[in-house]
């Protein structure tokens, strides 16, 4: 039997990584391209699969937001997003057109999410969230190896949080709501606050404790509503290893001992970082590839 060609490709607002091969098997052809304009790193994409021999499926784990319903007459595309030229970009479309096989969409934390569930940090469990803390947050549920999608894929980062006194009067950086949780933990939010990355500030500097404390909140807002077995922070924010104490405490502080799940309890199980590093968003795009193969 004819091993299937999968493809899959993790579209970042700075760069296009593009992979042939197998989710686990391996990878045997790989690249990274710019992000420029839709038709130029489309084009771009579809001649590295097409120098490589082509694929039966292509899987693309994408920044958002996204069109994921079937029935909207703009599924495939980008929504409206803060990237320059992007909002409305056909990315399923000129793809197909290009390469002239099936393309499956979902988010990159979807993708990653997807990646780690699989094959990374919730390995084993039915119900894993994974959420991303970089230039934008994002999270993604996976339930029974499939990314939940509703009306549409969840935006995890704009969710309302309570306010720290200490912050009360800082606006937020998220240019729609100002200071939801991507508004307040993002890594330009960071920015805003200290004039430089968290990765230059000392761990013991207070921003890790507000930090902390905001992403420990919306862990325990997130465990509430979804029931994860496991949640996995991934992201640049995130390679900071300071702030995971931080959110546990802050998180178990926030539940108030409500929940009795044994997971749930042991905060430093159930709070966890990827194990997958920067390949799990390539890898979750093939697993996409795959499902639909």
């Amino acid at each position: 039997m004819t091993l299937q060609r999968i493809g899959g490709v993790e579209a970042g607002g700075t760069k296009f990584v593009c992979a042939l091969g197998h989710p686990v098997e391996g990878i045997v052809a790989q690249t990274t391209i710019p992000t420029t304009t839709p038709e130029d790193t489309l084009r771009a994409v579809a001649a590295f699969f097409t120098a490589n021999g082509g694929v039966d499926q292509l899987g693309v784990a994408s920044f958002g937001p996204l069109v994921l319903d079937r029935q909207d007459p703009n599924y495939g595309r980008v929504a409206k997003t803060p990237k320059p030229g992007w909002s409305g970009a056909d990315l399923v479309g000129a793809l197909q057109g290009a390469l002239g096989c099936a393309v499956s969409l979902d988010t990159d934390v979807n993708g990653a999410g997807l990646a780690e569930a699989t094959l990374g940090a919730g390995r084993g469990l039915d119900v894993v969230a994974y959420v991303t803390v970089g230039t934008g947050v994002g999270g993604g549920v996976i339930v029974t190896g499939r990314p939940l999608h509703g009306h549409n894929h969840p935006e995890m980062g704009h969710i309302r949080l309570e306010r720290h006194p200490a912050d009360a009067d800082f606006a937020g950086v998220c240019p729609f709501h100002g200071h939801c949780l991507e508004g307040l933990v993002s890594g330009p939010a960071i920015l805003a606050r200290l004039g430089r990355p968290l990765s230059e500030a000392d761990p013991d500097a207070p921003i890790f404790d507000l930090i902390g404390g905001y992403l420990g909140q919306f862990c325990a807002t997130l465990s509430l509503i979804a029931a994860p077995q496991r949640i996995i922070l991934g992201g640049g924010v995130m390679s900071n290893a300071a702030l995971y104490p931080k959110i546990r405490t802050a998180f178990s502080a926030a539940l108030a001992d409500y929940l009795e799940a044994p997971a749930v309890r042991d905060a430093e199980r159930y709070i966890v970082p990827p194990t997958l590093g920067d390949r799990a968003g390539v890898i979750g795009a093939m697993l996409l590839a795959q499902a639909t193969s």
